[in-house]
């Protein structure tokens, strides 16, 4: 007995010390009824009340390991050993949570006279069914009942009962619970709305030495029109032109009215404001083509013009 004594308490003392850098150590007496085959005893069942300690650790808050040591409430020289494992069932809502318990234990009788001379040490595997319940978040009440059956020194047919009741304390801290983080709001996306730059160019070419706008140029005028009523903030440059036939003074001036009768045309035509028109005229100065061929000339006697706006794309 003391041999088995000395082991426990090492296994004890290395679960302690293990269990300092982990949660799930507990400790706690305990109370149990013994119900005692009848073939240990010379005539009839004997029965005992036993006071222990124990002390285990629990892991993941479904498995635990413990050790207990108790003696006879009545000094009847009944001493018991034991190590066992637990498993719980269930989640761990607060309530009452079942479990299973399978270990082994040691009674030492020694003495007792109304024992069978082989039943004075004995070692049973046993097997029982229980329930526990947080108290607080240290406190566990625990009860449980057990089979024995004797496993050594003989007589193999030998059953025992027992009821135990356990109050134990967890030094472990209470885990928080989880707080379930709130759903955040469905995120409405937000569209930023696509746009686009738009250039407007106009080019009306005159006869020479005219400023007359032929009605070929039409569209064009409508088109610069148009974006001008819908766009009230934009405005308007036109820029006249000739070739280089004739002095400088004469095509200046005739530069001058070949932008002007576009500007007036689009203000009497299409009701523009003619604030929101600057007309320049340049002369024979800014030729984009050769004077020496009719083509060249051609091009050149012209009014320019260019606006550019941002507009929402649909």
């Amino acid at each position: 007995m003391n041999k088995f004594i000395a082991a426990a308490g090492a296994l004890l003392l290395g679960v302690s010390v293990s269990a300092q850098s982990q949660d799930g150590l507990y400790l706690g007496p305990s109370l149990s009824y013994l119900y005692l085959d009848s073939d240990r005893v010379v005539s009839g069942h004997d029965e005992a009340g036993v006071l222990g300690l124990n002390v285990g650790y629990r892991f993941f808050n479904d498995w635990a390991i413990e050790l207990g040591y108790g003696s006879d409430i009545a000094g009847d020289d009944v001493d018991v050993a034991q190590i066992n494992a637990y498993y719980w069932f269930g989640e761990d809502d607060g309530g009452w949570r079942p479990y299973v318990v399978a270990g082994v234990s040691y009674f030492d009788r020694e003495g007792e006279s109304n024992l069978q001379p082989e039943m004075e040490y004995t070692h049973q595997a046993q097997l029982g069914f229980g329930l526990s319940k947080m108290l607080t978040d240290h406190w566990e009440f625990r009860g449980d009942a057990r089979l024995l059956h004797k496993v050594r020194e003989g007589n193999d047919g030998v059953h025992d009962g027992t009821v135990n009741f356990a109050l134990n304390y967890y030094f472990n801290d209470p885990v928080a619970p989880v707080m379930e983080q709130p759903a955040e709001p469905a995120r409405v996306p937000v569209y930023e709305p696509e746009t686009r730059t738009i250039t407007v160019k106009l080019n009306v070419e005159f006869e020479f030495d005219k400023a007359d706008v032929r009605a070929i140029y039409g569209d064009e005028l409508q088109a610069v029109a148009n974006a001008m009523k819908v766009h009230d903030d934009i405005t308007l440059v036109l820029e006249g032109h000739t070739d280089s036939r004739g002095s400088d003074s004469y095509n200046q001036d005739l530069s001058q009215r070949r932008v002007e009768a576009v500007k007036a045309k689009i203000n009497e035509e299409y009701g523009i404001d003619t604030s929101r028109i600057t007309a320049v005229g340049y002369g024979e100065s800014r030729p984009i083509a050769d004077n020496d061929t009719d083509e060249g000339r051609a091009r050149n006697r012209r009014v320019v013009g260019e606006m550019t706006y941002t507009e929402v794309a649909e």
